[in-house]
């Protein structure tokens, strides 16, 4: 396979207009490529008890890293990794062949309080004395999507073992959501990983309008997937995996994404079949076209 063609994107727009880029790659030496056997991508697992938490409170769900976590209307979830921009699966757009549907209108839900009533002080405070405050009731508020770009990788190979590969996808809204973004950052190898853990947030469909984290310790890897065990339901494919990262120049410890959650996977190890959930990594080489995708520029994609 040629890697330039993979690294190649499609960009669909709002008005239905499609468009690809071809891409150069130059002065990089690609990895030999050992993808695990049967890649296809089947149903969100739960690994024995499960690890997942609700979150829930305002105080929480509105402040960061949480309020990164965004869903689609495709039913999917993402990460805010720019002002405008949210990384998600592929898959959560474009089937391999064809857009999934909807996608042409894609939109994005923010979780933000529902307005209530405002009632009479003073009933108010008998109210609160005689019953506890319920928990906060959210909704989400949508904002359309103006570009979708999706690697050629995973148009082209979703039939073969590369696809899986490049299951990601980044979205450009039509305006600015205000709120932080979580920052971009290339997959170090699992053992390098403070505490060898890593964590997402998504909304599974099984709690329909919670916004659900988990974390567990990185498994297997190859160069372009990491294998984990942390229990996941449909509905959570397209988050960003995420990791706390050293920061040289800075000099302080940041939460950086570094892989988006694909789905579950049978990997043969030693000639047995071992099931895990799957997250795509970011290579140096996916950081640049990511961070092409948000920045327009690859002068300002030095940092990974």
């Amino acid at each position: 396979w040629d890697l330039r063609s993979i690294l190649s994107y499609e960009t669909l727009h709002s008005n239905g207009r499609l468009t690809e880029t071809a891409v150069g790659i130059y002065g990089y030496t690609a990895r030999p490529q050992t993808t695990p056997a049967l890649p296809s991508r089947r149903k969100r697992q739960i690994f024995g008890h499960d690890g997942r938490f609700s979150i829930v409170g305002q105080d929480f769900l509105l402040n960061y890293p949480f309020s990164a976590a965004v869903k689609l209307s495709t039913g999917c979830s993402g990460t805010l990794v720019g002002d405008r921009h949210v990384l998600t699966a592929a898959h959560c757009v474009h089937d391999g062949k064809n857009y999934v549907k909807g996608a042409q209108k894609l939109r994005v839900g923010f979780l933000k309080p529902k307005q209530r009533d405002s009632p009479n002080p003073a009933s108010a405070t008998n109210a609160s004395n005689a019953h506890p405050s319920p928990p906060d009731k959210m909704k989400f508020q949508w904002i359309r999507a103006k570009r979708t770009h999706v690697p050629k990788g995973w148009i082209k190979g979703n039939g073969n073992d590369i696809g899986m590969d490049y299951d990601y996808a980044l979205l450009e809204l039509k305006k600015a959501h205000k709120r932080r973004h979580m920052k971009l950052g290339v997959s170090p190898p699992a053992k390098q990983l403070p505490g060898r853990r890593v964590q997402f947030s998504g909304y599974d469909n099984d709690r329909p309008g919670q916004l659900v984290y988990r974390f567990c310790r990185a498994g297997e890897e190859t160069p372009d997937l990491l294998y984990q065990h942390c229990d996941a339901q449909p509905g959570a494919s397209g988050s960003g995996i995420y990791a706390r990262m050293w920061d040289r120049r800075r000099r302080r410890w940041e939460r950086k994404v570094i892989g988006v959650f694909s789905g579950h996977q049978w990997v043969d190890r030693d000639g047995a079949l071992q099931e895990f959930n799957v997250a795509v990594r970011v290579t140096p080489l996916k950081y640049a076209q990511i961070c092409y995708w948000i920045k327009g520029n690859y002068v300002d994609c030095r940092e990974g």
